[in-house]
Formats: C-alpha cells, sequence, structure tokens
C-alpha cells in the first residue's frame, strides 16, 4: 500500500515506515504531523486517484528532526564587465517517518 502526498510545493510517494526529506515544517520535533492533500492512493493492485485530492484519505507521520541541507553556491558572473557576486545558500528540511496511511 502507497500513497502519493503533497506537502511543500512537491509530490511524494510514500509507504507506511518511510523516512524522508520535506521542506520544513512548523511542528516540534517528536510531534504527529497529517498530511491532508492525498493525491493518489493505491490498495490491492488498484489505483485511487483523486479529482484533486482522495478526499476522506489521510497520512500521518512523525517528526524526527529539523536541518539544513548541503550548501549550494550560487555565482554570477558576466564577461568582460567585472561582474561578480559569489553567495551560499544552505536549503531548511524536516525529517519525517511515515507511520500510518489511512484510505
Amino acid at each position: 500500500m502507497y500513497a502519493v502526498i503533497e506537502t511543500g510545493g512537491k509530490q511524494y510517494r510514500v509507504q507506511e515506515g518511510d523516512t524522508l526529506f520535506i521542506e520544513k515544517l512548523s511542528a516540534d520535533e517528536g510531534e504527529q504531523v497529517v498530511f491532508d492533500k492525498v493525491i493518489a492512493v493505491s490498495k490491492d493492485d488498484s489505483l485511487n486517484v483523486g479529482n484533486p485530492t482522495v478526499s476522506g484519505a489521510t497520512v500521518t507521520a512523525k517528526i524526527l528532526g529539523h536541518g539544513k541541507s548541503k550548501k549550494i553556491i550560487v555565482f554570477k558572473y558576466k564577461s568582460k564587465k567585472h561582474y561578480r557576486r559569489k553567495q551560499g545558500h544552505r536549503q531548511p528540511y524536516t525529517k519525517v517517518q511515515i507511520e500510518k496511511i489511512n484510505a
């Protein structure tokens, strides 16, 4: 059994027990979070696709921690004009573990 959920502007295919890194949530570590934007649910070789979401379906997850991903370098450059700008960025994330799919 798996589900496709949407959070942070992205879609994720999840199963019970999966651990994934998503866009940062405002909840604290150890709390339960419920995703209600379930786009599709697969159960026993049947796929239930919502329009736009599956009504009544939720996915429950537990927040394991927060952090920042690896630093990426943003470098802007224009040739022959002596224009150079260097900037770093670290995207914040939340690590969650999927506990239950309610369909």
